[in-house]
């Protein structure tokens, strides 16, 4: 292998100086690219010339044009087997990375791109794979299927990418990579990408490159100093509320509102257009050329909010983008720097905002320390604050109304009604104005007392800061499900609950292997197609995990996911029998209580399902 490169600098000749195909460079002129991103700028003269790279760099740095470019200018244009094969950890990022391929080749007729992943159906796939396609993206999982199908050719494969290789590690794919890797012909070109280089990682590298070029590219490991960065401490308010009062009373130019799914995107953007906002959501779930018009009109101003998921807005760099609000906390600090680094570009200010709940306090502590920086808690905008604004953009409508000119018929109007009815035309005004307002009313209601008290009690209830020491404990924070992240301790062990219309399964992964909730609901949501909101209780235990999935999940699912690995760890699923070993091991419940399982049934353990049967009885609801 050969000896790691030092960091690169963007090519300050553009991509006219990267020998890319005329149709490529026309595609990046298309879309607004200049010059190269530092690992664009290292990596595609390599690839160019056939070589194997090995890059190591964050998410968000440009690694899709970093590979698609250079494919993409030296693919054959003729109809066959997949002349190229993408892995990506995630249904989310083959899509992004699909629709990358799309973008950069539009100026390519006949190009072909097709994503794969669990969770669609069969049809379209294989369908597509008969008429011939030049590039495959796809996860793992959905590949290894239609390899063992034969439905998947790699005979003619000339071009792999491992993208995000680390993610794929920690969701457990790993040996599905390396499965995958052994059907490719020898004679292959390979790029790996990773944020970081385990072992695992290094050890694939080895076997699978061939003196491979590696490039390192150092991630900033703050966020920028020209960011404000400011949390709010979710309190009784609801956040929706909460936020809009946040978007009356701050003064922005346009703004990415950041939500965990993509529903959470649409409900969310649907909701602020229906409080006179002008919103859009866009999510993995957008068509590209959808996705396109609303991002130009963000740019034109006829959209001031996005809201978004993690994935969509990758690479979105729009100049007025002036604020970033987290109204979702992110899983991790990475996600967090990605998120609001889409404000505050090339050396402008941006602001932005976190909303936090009492759960989520330890995730607030873990991004300070991530990103060296502290966040200051905000107060939310006084209700007399938002009034005046209200007030201030009502007297502003009519001055600019009255600046627009063109009101002589509308004049005329209120005169004729003046005279004949003997009213003063400031009572007309009112009257217009009242139309003109609609339902909504015009000034918002100061808060009553009980939500005073609650507020009061809210406040006390706050976290002091990060680095002052150890926060106080809420007065009343609520009960944490076994698995969420806690800064406190010890941890109380509850029995599990089989939620309705679930049913229990028992996975072979557990504390002892150093998984988290997200890693368990991520790789079943990706790999049984599932929404995370269909995914129920999860409850992690020292070598076991206990999680209820939708009751009558389909055989052929359930039969899938006892291939999933996550964390290096087979799940190993099965039908849960009842019993719950870790409970007891901790301190002892109070006297009396009895396991939820129990309640009502006489000690013994409750049916979990609540609609009997073996997996394969019906079919939950899927991903579209």
């Amino acid at each position: 292998m050969s000896s790691p490169s030092p960091d690169h600098e963007p090519a300050s000749a553009g991509f006219s100086a990267l020998a890319l195909k005329p149709e490529v460079l026309r595609a990046l002129t298309d879309v607004g690219y200049e010059s190269p991103s530092p690992i664009q700028a290292a990596t595609i003269p390599p690839l160019l010339e056939g070589r194997d790279v090995l890059g190591q760099a964050q998410t968000g740095t440009g690694k899709t044009a970093a590979f698609a470019l250079p494919i993409l200018s030296r693919i054959e244009m003729r109809p066959g087997k997949p002349q190229a094969l993408v892995l990506a950890p995630t249904r989310e990022l083959a899509i992004q990375v699909a629709e990358a391929f799309q973008r950069y080749a539009a100026h390519m007729p006949g190009f072909q791109v097709l994503p794969i992943y669990g969770g669609q159906s069969y049809g379209p796939q294989l369908q597509a794979l008969r008429r011939g396609v030049h590039v495959v993206v796809g996860t793992p999982g959905r590949v290894i299927d239609h390899l063992d199908r034969g439905t998947l050719d790699l005979s003619e494969l000339r071009f792999a990418v491992l993208d995000e290789a680390d993610e794929m590690l920690r969701m457990g794919f790993i040996d599905d990579v390396e499965k995958v890797m052994q059907t490719m012909p020898p004679q292959r070109q390979v790029a790996l990408f990773s944020a970081t280089m385990p072992p695992p990682i290094r050890k694939i590298a080895q076997r699978h490159l061939k003196e491979p070029v590696e490039v390192t590219i150092k991630a900033a490991t703050t966020t920028a100093a020209n960011i404000r960065q400011r949390y709010w401490w979710v309190s009784g308010m609801h956040k929706l509320d909460a936020m809009t009062r946040i978007l009356e009373a701050e003064p922005f130019d346009a703004m990415i509102i950041f939500a965990r799914t993509k529903q959470a995107t649409e409900e969310l953007a649907e909701k602020l257009q229906a409080r006179g906002l002008a919103a859009a959501a866009i999510n993995g779930d957008i068509a590209q050329p959808q996705r396109e018009r609303v991002i130009q009109q963000l740019k034109d101003g006829k959209l001031d909010i996005l809201v978004a998921t993690d994935v969509a807005a990758r690479g979105l760099d729009v100049e007025r983008i002036s604020h970033v609000l987290n109204y979702d906390i992110p899983y991790d600090t990475e996600s967090y720097v990605h998120r609001i680094g889409r404000t505050g570009r090339a050396g402008r200010s941006g602001e932005a905002i976190l909303f936090v709940t009492p759960r989520e306090k330890g995730m607030l502590r873990a991004i300070e320390r991530a990103t060296r920086q502290p966040i200051e808690e905000m107060k939310l905008p006084t209700v007399e604050a938002v009034n005046d604004r209200r007030i201030e953009r009502f007297k502003q409508n009519i001055s600019d109304t009255l600046a627009m000119g063109g009101l002589e018929q509308f004049q005329q109007l209120i005169e004729q009604f003046e005279q004949a009815h003997n009213i003063p035309a400031v009572e007309i005004a009112a009257a217009l104005a009242r139309i003109a307002q609609g339902d909504r009313p015009l000034l918002l209601e100061p808060p009553t007392k009980r939500e005073q008290r609650e507020h009061s009690r809210e406040r006390d209830a706050r976290p002091s800061h990060a680095h002052d020491g150890e926060a106080r404990r809420p007065a009343r924070e609520p009960r944490h499900r076994d698995g969420d992240q806690r800064d406190f301790a010890p941890r109380q062990v509850r029995p599990h609950a089989t939620e309705a219309g679930k049913r229990t399964y028992r996975i072979e992964v557990g504390h002892e292997h150093g998984v988290k909730p997200g890693n368990i609901i991520g790789a079943i949501a990706n790999e049984a197609g599932l929404e995370a909101q269909y995914i129920g209780r999860l409850s992690i235990r020292g070598d076991y995990s206990l999680i209820d999935l939708p009751d009558g999940m389909p055989g052929e699912i359930f039969q899938h996911l006892k291939k999933v690995w996550v964390n290096q760890q087979s799940l190993r699923i099965s039908e849960w029998d009842g019993k719950d070993d870790t409970v007891g091991e901790r301190p002892p419940h109070k006297p009396g209580f009895k396991p939820a399982h129990a309640r009502g049934h006489g000690g013994k353990p409750k049916p979990h399902g609540h609609g009997g049967g073996k997996p394969g009885g019906g079919k939950p609801p899927r991903r579209k």
